[in-house]
C-alpha cells in the first residue's frame, strides 16, 4: 500500500520528540512493507514569523506533491484535523483518494474553537475523512456530537506505545547514570513547556511540596515553545527560591525518556487540557507511578488507579496527590500494577494493526 502521511509536527535532528508520535507509527507502518511518504512541518519554533515561514513552506511543498504524483497514493492520513487535514481533503477532491484523520486534541479542543473558519473547515475535513481516529474519549463525544460524523466513520485509540523503547529499567542503576541524588525524591514532566500543560501549577505544587517534603526536586524535560511564558515561569521559579530544585533539561531520545522515567519516583502531567496523554502511558510502560490531572482524554487514562487524578489548575490538589504516591508505598504498586495494564491495552504494534485495517476498509468503499 503506498501511504502519504501529513502532519504539523514532525522529528528532527534538532527537535528528535517534536511529534514523535506520528515519526513511530510511520516507521511500523513501513515496517508492514507499505510504501510512506511523508509531508510534515519538523520545526517546532513558534513566532509570527517562523509560522508563517514553516506553513508557507509546508504547504506549497504538498501543493507541489499534489500536482506532480498525487495520483499515485492508495491513501493519505493527517495527523490533526486543521490544517493537515485540509491537505488530505484536497488529495480526496482531486482524485478521489480516502483520507483518514487522526485528532489528537488541540486541533479539537484548541484550533477549531479559534473562530468561525476553523470551525467550519473541520467540519468540512472529517465529514468528508473517509474514517476518523480520536485518540480520546472526550474527542469522540465531539466527534460525533458536534462535528456530527456518523458513530461508524470513529474509531477510539492512542498512537500507541513502543514496549521496546519503553520498559522497566533498574532505578537505582538509572539514577547512578544520571547522576541523581539516591537522598532526594525525584519528579519527572515531559513535554512542550507551554501553559496549557500546568507546568506552572506544578511549580506552585513543587513550592507547596517541599514544605513538608523539601528533599523533593522536578525534572524537566522538553523544550519552550512560549518564549514570553518560559520567561515569567523561570522568574517565577526565582521567586519561589526554587532555582536549584527545579532542573530544565532540554529535549532527549526516547530511550534517554524511557531512562529519566525509570529514574523517577513519579512522572507528573498536570495538563489544562489533553486529548490522551500518551507520555503518561510510556511513563506507565517504564513501571513509574503517574500523576495528571482530571480533565480531557486524561481523565480516563488515569480512571480505576491507574493513575494519581488531582484537580485540574488547582497546585494545593495536585501537591497533595503527588504527596500521596510519594508516602503510601502500597497506593504507589497500585498505581504501577494497574499501569503496567494501561501500556499493555495501549502497545503499539496492536495500534498498527488497527490502522492497517482502516486503510484497507477505506480503500474498499472507495472501490464500490
Amino acid at each position: 500500500m503506498r501511504i502519504l502521511v501529513i502532519s504539523n509536527m514532525y522529528p528532527s535532528h534538532a527537535a528528535p520528540t517534536f511529534g514523535i508520535f506520528v515519526k513511530n507509527q510511520v516507521e511500523a507502518l513501513s515496517k508492514q512493507g507499505n510504501e510512506v511518504d511523508v509531508a510534515a512541518i519538523n520545526n517546532p519554533k513558534m513566532g509570527k514569523k517562523n509560522v508563517l515561514k514553516k506553513y508557507s513552506s509546508w504547504l506549497l511543498g504538498a501543493a507541489k506533491r499534489l500536482a506532480f504524483g498525487g495520483k499515485s497514493y492508495d491513501v493519505v492520513h493527517a495527523h490533526y484535523a486543521f490544517p493537515s487535514g485540509m491537505i488530505a481533503r484536497w488529495f480526496h477532491r482531486r482524485y478521489g483518494i480516502p483520507y483518514v484523520v487522526t485528532c489528537h486534541g488541540g486541533d479539537l479542543n484548541k484550533m477549531a474553537k479559534k473562530g468561525a473558519f476553523f470551525q467550519k473547515q473541520t467540519e468540512r475535513i472529517l465529514r468528508d475523512a473517509a474514517h476518523v481516529i480520536v485518540v480520546g474519549r472526550d474527542l469522540e463525544e465531539q466527534v460525533l456530537h458536534h462535528f456530527h460524523v456518523p458513530e461508524e466513520k470513529v474509531s477510539v485509540f492512542s498512537m500507541g506505545v513502543n514496549r521496546k523503547v519503553f520498559y522497566p529499567r533498574p532505578q537505582e542503576e538509572m539514577r547512578e547514570m544520571l547522576k541523581l541524588s539516591p537522598d532526594q525524591k525525584h519528579l519527572l514532566y515531559v513535554g512542550n513547556i507551554i501553559e496549557e500543560k500546568g507546568i506552572g501549577d506544578l511549580i506552585e505544587a513543587l513550592a507547596l511540596l517541599r514544605e513538608n517534603m523539601p528533599e523533593t526536586v522536578l525534572h524537566v524535560v522538553g523544550q519552550p515553545k512560549q518564549e514570553e511564558y518560559f520567561e515569567k515561569l523561570k522568574q517565577r521559579i526565582q521567586a519561589l527560591n526554587l532555582t536549584e530544585h527545579v532542573k530544565f533539561q532540554g529535549s532527549k531520545s526516547q530511550t534517554e525518556v524511557a531512562d529519566w522515567m525509570s529514574a523517577a519516583d513519579v512522572f507528573v502531567l498536570p495538563s489544562h487540557m489533553e486529548g490522551f496523554g500518551l507520555v503518561a502511558v510510556e511513563a506507565m510502560a517504564c513501571a513509574t507511578p503517574v500523576a495528571g490531572t482530571d480533565t480531557g482524554g486524561l481523565m480516563h487514562l488515569l480512571a480505576g488507579d491507574a493513575g494519581a487524578v488531582a484537580e485540574p489548575q488547582n497546585p494545593r490538589s495536585l501537591a497533595e496527590t503527588i504527596q500521596k504516591v510519594l508516602r503510601d508505598e502500597s497506593y504507589r504498586r497500585i498505581l504501577v500494577n494497574n499501569g503496567k495494564q494501561q501500556a499493555e491495552a495501549n502497545d503499539a504494534e496492536n495500534i498498527t494493526a488497527n490502522v492497517l485495517t482502516i486503510y484497507q476498509n477505506a480503500q474498499q468503499r472507495q472501490g464500490e
